[in-house]
């Protein structure tokens, strides 16, 4: 379950966290925030008390997994709005799918008037920012749909992660994920040094496409992930990251075949006869990839047409989706009936997504 590496909304993952950890999620992937890490141990925490009162099965608690981002990697930017540029079109806002442009703003109706008569514009509050960076998580959409290109831009978190990741596991984390989907191959492998050093026992993630990559240097840059945490790691095989609002069969394409590249390099080998065949699971040469990037209900289902392993599947925009209705009522927290109806979607989703790994 991703609540998303770039959001902040401590509220939200709190909910997301109660939620999918009744229903059976085996991870929860949150952003490199304290709060957000608080947050999430508190939602772990009262899905527990409610275990024995849904008749939900008895389940250990998931891991919390914390993402973190390389600069140019689109899961830790921020969308920005400029002010002095915004035509006021309003066609960014309904796109947003965690509402972090308000309906409501105008930032300047009546600008072009204002340059006729040779007047300077200016913002009352030129600090204030249109976009809510708590809630943004970098998705693209809002950019993708206004009618010029020069008017939303985007901005990198950047952490110290020597001093951060520490302390994110003290709060509570217990894995880290590193997006990576960027050309620089010597500072990621940096990056995930650091990261091994400092989680040096654990499982740790990293997330990568070929829409930057392309098969050749994917295939590469695992290469060398695998040179420096031997088996303790997973690929997160992005498909069209962010893109899973929509639950067709089309939207988790990419994702299945990103995972189809991983494994012909990494987990197959020829026999006899040439043709291309799974080595046994547990394999010490195997990697092991998770699903993500445009994942739904139909991700397994999908993987296992078409004879594609995975380990898991990481859904993140599907997830919220489904759930949304319930967990964005201001009573949720303590409202027993918007909970459970909540459990129950969530539960179905999990549980299409869950179905055979163990037998595979």
């Amino acid at each position: 379950m991703i609540c998303g590496a770039g959001n902040e909304d401590a509220s939200m993952v709190r909910s997301l966290a109660l939620v999918y950890t009744l229903a059976g999620a085996k991870i929860l992937d949150v952003s490199a925030n304290l709060d957000v890490i608080t947050a999430a141990t508190e939602g772990v925490d009262r899905a527990f008390e409610l275990l024995e009162e849904f008749d939900a099965p008895p389940k250990e608690r998931p891991y919390i997994m914390v993402s973190l981002g390389m600069p140019g990697d689109h899961h830790v930017r921020k969308s920005y709005i400029d002010p002095f540029k915004c035509i006021s079109c309003g066609l960014c806002a309904p796109v947003c799918p965690t509402d972090a442009i308000p309906y409501d703003f105008h930032i300047k109706d009546n600008l072009e008037a204002f340059k006729k008569l040779g007047a300077t514009f200016e913002l009352q509050d030129q600090s204030k920012e249109i976009v809510t960076k708590e809630l943004c998580i970098g998705c693209g959409k809002c950019s993708n749909i206004c009618p010029k290109s020069d008017i939303i831009s985007y901005r990198n978190s950047e952490f110290e992660l020597r001093e951060l990741l520490p302390e994110c596991l003290a709060a509570g984390a217990e894995m880290f994920e590193l997006h990576a989907s960027v050309q620089d191959d010597d500072i990621t492998m940096r990056e995930w040094s650091l990261i091994n050093e400092i989680n040096p026992h654990n499982m740790n993630f990293m997330c990568l496409d070929r829409l930057n990559l392309g098969n050749l240097n994917l295939e590469k840059r695992i290469e060398r992930v695998r040179k420096i945490s031997g088996n303790r790691f997973a690929i997160q095989a992005d498909g069209y990251p962010m893109s899973g609002g929509e639950g067709d069969l089309n939207t988790t394409l990419q994702a299945v075949a990103c995972a189809d590249v991983v494994n012909k390099r990494f987990n197959m080998k020829r026999d006899k006869r040439g043709k291309l065949k799974y080595r046994s699971h547990g394999h010490n040469k195997n990697v092991y990839i998770i699903l993500s990037g445009g994942t739904n209900q139909l991700t397994k289902e999908l993987a296992n047409k078409t004879g594609v392993r995975c380990n898991g599947v990481a859904v993140g925009t599907y997830a919220r989706k489904v759930v949304e209705k319930h967990t964005e009522s201001l009573d949720f927290w303590s409202n027993k009936t918007k909970i459970r109806l909540a459990y129950l979607a969530a539960k179905e989703l999990v549980d299409i997504n869950i179905r055979e790994f163990s037998d595979e």
